[in-house]
């Protein structure tokens, strides 16, 4: 991930006073819907558009109050997708990376947690009363996790949209690694795909 170098979780949480945390974790679900009535969806997968018009996914900075990353990814997770994010709890077995940045000194630590396609739609009914809904976040969306006959719609050009940070790979990297994809739709997406 350009810019940023991979950590160690053990490595991150061994970094000096100088370096603040942030925590952001991947929702989803299995969704056996079909889009117009043909094209499996397989998964659900949120992602949240910020107030700088950028992708990202929710979560945020962990703080001087929170006992653990995870206690900070939940506290943020509440603010920011309101009460249903309550129904479920992000641990440390669903943690997937670090990565620093040297310039600001952040560490940003990335989770992914599968949820009940009930328990995924209730976050996106629930969010716009969140705390933080058209402050910190303008709104959830799913991302397409199919590429329909053109070869550039669903997938591939949502990954043309501005992300921020490395959520962009963060994200390619958990479609492959959770197995969220069509088998060998990612060889065809990677090179499709901007890098």
């Amino acid at each position: 991930m350009a810019g940023m170098r991979r950590l160690e979780l053990a490595e991150a949480l061994q970094l000096g006073p100088g370096w603040r945390h942030a925590c952001h974790a991947l929702l989803y679900a299995p969704d056996p819907g079909l889009l117009f009535g043909r094209i499996p969806l397989r998964y659900a997968v949120l992602m949240q558009m910020r107030f700088d018009g950028r992708l990202g996914f929710p979560g945020g900075f962990v703080d001087l109050r929170d006992c653990s990353l995870e206690d900070g990814l939940n506290r943020e997770l509440g603010e920011e997708l309101g009460e249903a994010a309550a129904a479920f709890r992000v641990e440390r077995a669903d943690y997937r990376s670090s990565h620093a940045g040297s310039r600001p000194r952040v560490v940003a630590h990335f989770y992914a947690k599968c949820l009940t396609l009930e328990q995924l739609t209730a976050v996106e009914m629930g969010a716009p009363l969140a705390r933080d809904h058209g402050l910190e976040v303008l709104g959830l969306v799913r991302v397409p996790l199919y590429t329909l006959r053109d070869g550039v719609g669903g997938l591939p050009a949502f990954l043309e949209n501005t992300f921020i940070g490395n959520a962009r790979e963060q994200l390619l990297e958990a479609l492959q690694n959770l197995g969220l994809l069509e088998p060998g739709s990612f060889a065809r997406l990677k090179f499709s795909a901007r890098p």
